[in-house]
């Protein structure tokens, strides 16, 4: 049986996994509602976090498919997968054009030597510009340098949530036959050339964990074949060497993996029984064959302390509260997480990722396993060249309303960001920006303000670049709770005058807690469990109604943006708290005053 290798690569939100589901179920595979997207936090965000592979019988070929994720804080997710296929279906949104995601995959597609398929999806919105979008997805591919052949890619046009694509927009379209035939015309077998005949070789492109068997490595197997119970050589990417045996391995048949007593050259497999196997690894029968090119990982950009809560409300939603669960914890992350980097130190852990989503699925994931833990305010990571200081920069686009540009490009310029682009899209103002990964921090809350939500902002990863000078963000002062109890609407109404509050009525504070903002960009002491003084005359008429705001929910991504440098954010299963490092009032000042 023939196969063939391919990714579905796109921005995030383009209908990467909603087209790969359609596919699945064309052709049998899955049944009802079943999805890619099978975690919790996939579900409830609606994106792709972690990339995964599948595999399709169309025509007696067998198509392993690997959805990658969308967003630019998993991209190091999606560097490794390009590697183990053969071609790339480069999924666009017809009304929103290739984003800076697209630029960013479809680059490393280019650089590997991979020639795209083009599926210009979601059709049917009613903003949808289908020629505007080849169009840009073209000069895309000049401006990337594409070769040739690269430049001479086939078009599919679909709307992937309802399972259908045509080759023309003429067409009538049916189901999504268009694209399983293009992919058997365009995409080389994997299995050809007599490859199977050859010593083994093969490469492991991602990692996988299982409490029985441990850790496992996904690989593409280039030549040869491999079979359960076989001795191997692994070759790391400084040139060591050592043996292993596999215990178990599998191929990937729809979304279930089947045990198989042996694969040959062309398929992807899951091994286990090699407890250090890592990204980059090549796998060999024969110690004399040569080991296949690293794959390059990208260093994080931002870090943060972890350690344990030690606020007054410590333990009382938790099931894991030590350092040592913590390390435990952190250390099975790593198994799998090849972005992540973790520095062990004695009483707190300083945690690296890709950007503050990658650090806050991690954190978010810990605390629906019953994890309490404080973390700190998330830093950017320098560098040093040549005596030089570097930083690192994001490109950011911004899709905005007309009466909204203003205020981006004012906050953004103080922020350090250089305009790169601008132009009218959609009846709206679509602009670029290069920007310090520091000017960002924080940025997003703003911006959703200021653009009363109708605005777009996302962000890629560009480059360290030379140090780009101080800072000076419009900070927001905090409310800070001066005592313990049972927060009461008649002081919260009084303070909700004074900026954005956390709480409402009822909720139990402690003393440290922040409870709110101020706008001025001043803490501001306060007690949120005042009640009124109550006497025995009666004042029809003359008493205020208490008409309590609702509160500014404090989500994962919120409070880490809403954070300062003296404050800790603290995460257990059913709370998400902001409070200052030095709880008392007397020990902040102490505190300033020895700095």
């Amino acid at each position: 049986m023939e196969i063939r290798n391919i990714a579905i690569i796109a921005h995030v939100d383009h209908g990467k996994t909603a087209l790969t589901d359609a596919i699945l179920k064309q052709t049998g595979m899955v049944e009802g509602d079943i999805s890619m997207d099978s975690n919790d936090l996939e579900k409830e965000r609606g994106i792709t976090i972690y990339s995964k592979n599948t595999s399709v019988f169309y025509k007696d070929t067998k198509i392993n498919i690997l959805d990658t994720p969308g967003h630019a804080d998993f991209g190091s997710e999606v560097e490794r997968v390009l590697r183990s296929v053969d071609s790339v279906l480069l999924v666009v949104d017809a009304a929103e054009g290739p984003m800076p995601q697209t630029k960013f995959v479809l680059k490393k597609s280019l650089e590997l030597g991979l020639k795209p398929i083009l599926v210009i999806n979601k059709i049917d919105k009613p903003a949808a510009n289908v020629s505007t979008a080849a169009e840009a997805v073209c000069e895309l591919f000049l401006d990337l340098g594409a070769t040739n052949d690269q430049f001479n890619f086939e078009t599919i046009y679909a709307i992937g949530r309802e399972g259908v694509a045509k080759k023309n927009m003429a067409d009538e379209a049916a189901d999504l036959t268009p694209i399983l035939d293009t992919i058997l015309e365009q995409v080389p077998p994997a299995s050809g050339d007599n490859l199977a005949a050859k010593p083994l070789k093969m490469q492991v492109f991602n990692l996988a964990y299982d409490n029985f068997l441990g850790r496992m490595g996904i690989c593409r197997i280039y030549e040869g074949v491999v079979r359960d119970g076989q001795k191997i050589f692994v070759k790391d990417t400084q040139g060591n060497t050592f043996t292993g045996k596999i215990s178990k391995l599998y191929t990937f048949e729809g979304m279930a993996k089947k045990e198989v007593p042996e694969a040959s050259a062309g398929d992807i497999v899951m091994l286990a029984g090699l407890p250090d196997i890592y990204i980059g690894q090549t796998l060999v029968d024969d110690d004399k064959t040569e080991s296949m090119p690293a794959i390059a990982i990208d260093e994080p950009i931002l870090s943060l302390y972890m350690f344990v809560n030690t606020s007054p409300f410590a333990g009382k939603s938790g099931k894991f509260l030590t350092s040592r669960k913590i390390k435990e914890r952190l250390e099975k992350e790593l198994q799998v997480n090849v972005g992540l980097k973790v520095n062990f130190m004695d009483a707190k852990f300083k945690v690296s990722g890709r950007g503050e989503l990658h650090l806050a699925v991690l954190i978010e994931n810990m605390r629906r396993e019953g994890f309490e833990l404080a973390v700190s305010q998330p830093e950017v990571i320098f560098k040093e060249e040549n005596g030089a200081k570097l930083e690192p920069f994001e490109e950011v686009s911004v899709l905005v309303p007309e009466e909204f540009s203003g205020v981006v490009i004012e906050k953004l310029g103080k922020r350090k960001g250089n305009m790169t682009s601008m132009g009218m899209e959609n009846g709206e103002i679509r602009m670029l920006f290069d920007v310090p990964t520091r000017g960002l921090l924080g940025y997003r809350n703003e911006f959703v303000v200021d653009t009363k939500g109708k605005g777009i902002l996302t962000s890629m990863f560009l480059n360290f670049r030379p140090y780009a000078g101080n800072i000076i963000k419009t900070e927001l002062g905090s409310m800070t709770s001066m005592v313990t109890g049972k927060a009461l609407g008649y002081a919260l109404n009084n303070l909700q005058e004074r900026g954005t509050l956390y709480i409402k009525p009822g909720t139990e504070v402690y003393e440290g807690m922040v409870v709110g903002n101020t706008a001025k960009g001043v803490d501001m002491p306060v007690n949120p469990i005042k009640g009124k003084q109550l006497t025995n005359t009666r004042a029809s008429g003359t008493d205020e109604a208490i008409r309590c705001t609702p509160p500014m929910e404090l989500t994962l991504e919120k409070a880490i943006g809403l954070m300062r440098d003296d404050e800790f954010l603290e995460v257990t299963p059913t709370d998400i708290r902001l409070r200052k490092q030095y709880l008392t009032e007397n020990d902040r000042k102490k505190h300033s005053r020895e700095k």
